[in-house]
């Protein structure tokens, strides 16, 4: 469930406390940090298309669900700032092991943007991302070793897995936010909350690119439009893996995702993406996030403008 510590809000309400205390209005900023015109089109024309799942008698307002994304839309871009983040690993079998990185998250004229770095002390290990989100979503990566430096992913390799996590760029972008081609199903209970459900279908490329991905299940708080879980469907609707928003931390006056568990369902292996440090509210130059400076190394903010998040 997704608990509150030190004043962070839960999804689940805890004794004594009311709804707006626990899951307070600053909140819905907070599903937008990691990651982050709609209409019932027909971008999937190939291959298998999940069915929707209606969970009230007769198909819910379409337009209601158009609107519901859209204000979700437009608080993606919150969460500027600096963070210290980690990767824990934890296999189903075999011991856990963490990877240390870091994140500025900004936003531009396309959308959403955050620059990523993984294990930030290696010369030879490190591993950097640029993450461009909106409605013309794209990934640069960079790494040492590889000899053409800078280079923008395919639509296929969003879904490799980065090191041996269950992390993936498409995880770190969440495009499927942004897709067009979706359904409303209602309301749904999840994790004791009420939720919008929507599925939502891959554009066509994205599609034709990766032909065992057939569509996300977002359910978003039903009074904040926070996100709460996102399930990736597979072909023949098999679940491929689940996104669910732990718990939340408050840093000065910015609610703020404090971790979330990403899990393999095939081999149920999983991976939680943790922030450890925040300098929120911070801003930076553009040039930061510009692919042809994701090769030159830019050091964080000072020890001192960092709040340490404890587990």
């Amino acid at each position: 469930r997704l608990r509150g510590r030190g004043g962070c809000p839960a999804l689940i309400p805890v004794a004594g406390a009311s709804l707006r205390t626990i899951f307070p209005r600053q909140a819905v900023l907070a599903a937008c940090l990691a990651f982050g015109g709609v209409g019932l089109l027909t971008a999937q024309q190939k291959g298998y298309r999940p069915l929707p799942r209606y969970v009230q008698t007769g198909v819910p307002d379409q337009a209601q669900g158009e609107r519901i994304l859209e204000q979700f839309r437009q608080l993606a871009g919150a969460g500027e700032g600096f963070y210290t983040i980690e990767f824990r690993v934890m296999p189903r079998r075999g011991a856990d092991h963490r990877l240390a990185g870091w994140m500025w998250r900004g936003s531009n004229s396309t959308g959403p943007i955050s620059r990523v770095v993984l294990s930030p002390g290696e010369s030879d290990g490190q591993q950097r991302w640029l993450v461009q989100n909106g409605p013309e979503p794209v990934v640069w990566r960079w790494t040492p070793t590889d000899p053409e430096g800078t280079h923008q992913m395919g639509l296929s390799s969003l879904l490799e897995p980065i090191a041996d996590t269950q992390i993936t760029p498409f995880d770190l972008q969440m495009p499927f936010m942004y897709w067009k081609d979706f359904v409303f199903e209602g309301v749904a209970r999840v994790r004791g909350r009420p939720t919008h459900a929507f599925l939502l279908y891959p554009p066509e490329a994205f599609a034709e690119q990766n032909p065992t991905f057939s569509g996300v299940r977002v359910y978003l708080d039903l009074e904040y439009r926070a996100m709460v879980q996102a399930e990736q469907i597979g072909s023949e609707g098999r679940p491929l893996k689940t996104m669910t928003v732990i718990d939340l931390k408050k840093v000065g006056d910015h609610w703020i995702v404090k971790s979330i568990d990403l899990r393999d369902e095939a081999t149920r292996d999983k991976t939680r993406f943790s922030v450890t440090g925040a300098a929120v509210g911070m801003g930076f130059a553009s040039s930061l996030f510009e692919p042809s400076m994701l090769g030159a190394p830019v050091a964080p903010p000072p020890p001192d403008r960092i709040e340490r998040i404890t587990p």
